[in-house]
């Protein structure tokens, strides 16, 4: 059973991510760090003892009877009860019932939900991500009616996007929506992947849809945002009639069973007397994708963070299983009858790489969170440089927080489920429902490939170079560091750092070096293996910057040995991750005539 790794949470936020420091210079408010202990304490009874217990009951899947879904046993009340605690309010705006916790924190108790399942905590962080939305670009009546009741979880959100013939590219998106004359419009279309769309979660469901209006120009230029909720509200707040919306299916899928993905249907007159779901604008028309990349940007380091549980839970369910199965006699084993397979030399190598690669990119979703959160605070203070400074970082990292972690989520799953052997194969041990979960995380919210993309030709040109630029040279004081401590506990770390991000600092300057002179083909070959070469040895040194850390417990001689253990055994990927950004783009692109 998922235990939740406060200890370990709170380590890394505050000594790896930056919050102590935060804390320090009074950044954060009224925040101290006797609360930062009680929330993340508090949150880790709750993920371990009510929602991981009920994890399993989400493989029972969410029946779909007369556009009604049923959520797996018990999952209603657990929703109403983690709502009762105030866990969907944490960071939301105190105008609005919110308590305006930082986003650090919000990350890191994400991580224990999801860590307990995945499928349940889905509905929080669509809910999540459309409050941002409607905060930020809403006009003042929408957020008197909605937010409240959004941010305590009461009412929950989604994120419209995909049709049938419209993934990624929402330019050719074709639901319409059509002005009334008295402020509303009516929607027309249909939507397909809508994560909760129907569920018995909460009495109301307030849908963020992209639509075009009747003289919206083509492309992305012409699309517009607008909220339509399942309900409509009265003027006195009480809901009213149902909106002529409704799901018309749920997907068979893969894994997370136990999240509702629908098939939405907006005005075929259904429901009400005229056709056509009622909605409003949110912010300008055709700016509808500005306004919903606020929500996307959110749910990327949020998908992000689905990587690091799912791998934080399959190491420990691995752990458990490699302590308990016994199988041989490991080299050394001094014991009567079979070893234990943890004693085996592999095991213990499949293991510590799962525990590495979840504690990497760990540090990397939460220093995400603590460039936000920096951010905000100096735009507070009317820091204008500070502000640009690190909501550059948070653009820089928010790509390898999305898919670097989603890519370790899937990898460490999958070495969870070799770690069991033949039982990992089957259904009863959980460990292949977590790899049948974790699937879907490099896929949604922009496929890592766009993540890629979106790191080589936006993220590192920052400044023209400059931040990425200062943000390798933070990582090489790190190995720097290392190497003054000069003792033997981390034998080549400092060495091995040092060759992953001179690997780094190649292969960045190819990279803006190929943008500048127009080779936009050949950058975006590299991008893919860039972006885990960026992973890699920026995770690797977040280890080295926590191994650093003396607190005087006995988890300090533990943080040095995983530290050199990725140092030694992993980094010798980023040399050839190098060669294939900087050397493989010919090959690839004449390796196109063998695709037929």
């Amino acid at each position: 059973m998922y235990r939740a790794p406060v200890e370990d949470i709170a380590f890394t936020l505050k000594h790896v991510a930056g919050l102590q420091s935060a804390l320090d210079a009074g950044h954060l408010g009224d925040l101290s760090d006797d609360l930062v202990d009680a929330i993340l304490t508090e949150a880790g009874r709750f993920a371990s003892e009510e929602i991981a217990p009920l994890a399993e009951e989400g493989e029972s899947g969410t029946p779909l009877n007369d556009g009604v879904v049923t959520t797996p046993k018990g999952w209603s009340a657990l929703y109403k009860n983690w709502i009762a605690g105030g866990w969907n309010s944490l960071t939301g705006t105190p105008d609005y019932g919110g308590q305006g916790l930082p986003t650090m924190l919000s990350v890191a108790t994400s991580e224990m939900w999801n860590s307990s399942s995945m499928a349940f905590s889905l509905c929080s962080l669509l809910t999540m991500g459309a409050v941002e939305a409607v905060d930020a670009h809403a006009d003042d009546r929408l957020k008197q009616i909605y937010l409240e009741k959004m941010i305590s979880g009461e009412w929950t959100g989604t994120m419209n996007l995909t049709e049938p013939h419209a993934g990624s590219d929402l330019g050719v998106l074709k639901t319409r929506a059509e002005p009334v004359g008295d402020g509303s419009y009516r929607i027309f279309g249909q939507k397909i992947f809508i994560t909760y769309g129907e569920h018995d979660f909460a009495d109301n469901i307030v849908h963020l849809v992209l639509a075009r209006l009747p003289d919206a120009p083509p492309g992305t230029r012409g699309i517009s945002l607008f909220l339509v909720p399942k309900f409509l509200v009265n003027e006195d707040g009480s809901l009213g009639e149902r909106n002529d919306l409704f799901c018309h299916s749920v997907e068979h899928k893969l894994g997370i069973h136990g999240s509702p993905t629908c098939t939405m249907i907006y005005g075929d007159g259904k429901f009400g007397d005229t056709p056509g779901a009622v909605g409003w604008l949110i912010g300008e028309e055709n700016r509808g994708l500005a306004c919903m990349f606020t929500m996307m940007n959110n749910a990327r380091l949020n998908v992000g963070i689905q990587g690091v549980a799912v791998a934080e839970a399959a190491y420990q369910k691995a752990l458990e299983y490699a302590n308990e199965r016994t199988q041989g006699k490991a080299p050394g084993w001094q014991g009567e009858g079979m070893s234990p397979i943890i004693e085996h030399p592999d095991i213990q190598r499949n293991l510590l790489t799962m525990k590495a690669l979840a504690q990497a990119s760990r540090s990397i979703a939460f220093c995400c969170a603590h460039a936000i959160d920096m951010a905000d605070s100096a735009d507070e203070r009317g820091d204008s440089d500070a502000a640009n400074f690190w909501r550059e970082r948070a653009n820089l990292l928010t790509p390898i927080a999305k898919a670097f972690s989603t890519d370790i989520g899937v990898d460490a799953a999958s070495i969870g489920v070799q770690v069991h052997g033949g039982m990992g194969f089957i259904e009863e041990t959980g460990a292949a429902r977590l790899l049948r979960d974790s699937r879907i995380s490099p896929i949604y919210e922009g496929t890592n490939g766009i993540q890629a993309i979106d790191l080589v030709t936006r993220k590192l040109p920052q400044s023209g170079g400059e931040h990425v630029g200062g943000y390798i040279a933070e990582l090489r004081d790190i190995a720097g560091e290392v190497a003054k401590r000069n003792s033997p506990e981390f034998g080549t770390t400092a060495e091995k750092l040092n060759d992953a991000l001179a690997d780094l600092e190649s292969a960045t300057g190819w990279l803006l070096q190929a943008l500048q002179d127009g080779r936009i083909k050949e950058a975006l070959a590299g991008a893919t293996p860039y972006q885990r070469l960026f992973g890699l040895a920026s995770g690797a040194s977040y280890l080295a910057k926590g191994a650093l850390i003396e607190t005087g417990d006995n988890r300090d001689a533990g943080r040095v040995a995983l530290c050199r253990f990725c140092a030694e055994n992993l980094l010798g990927e980023t040399s050839a991750l190098k060669d294939a950004v900087m050397q493989g783009a010919d090959s690839l692109i004449q390796a196109r005539a063998a695709l037929s």
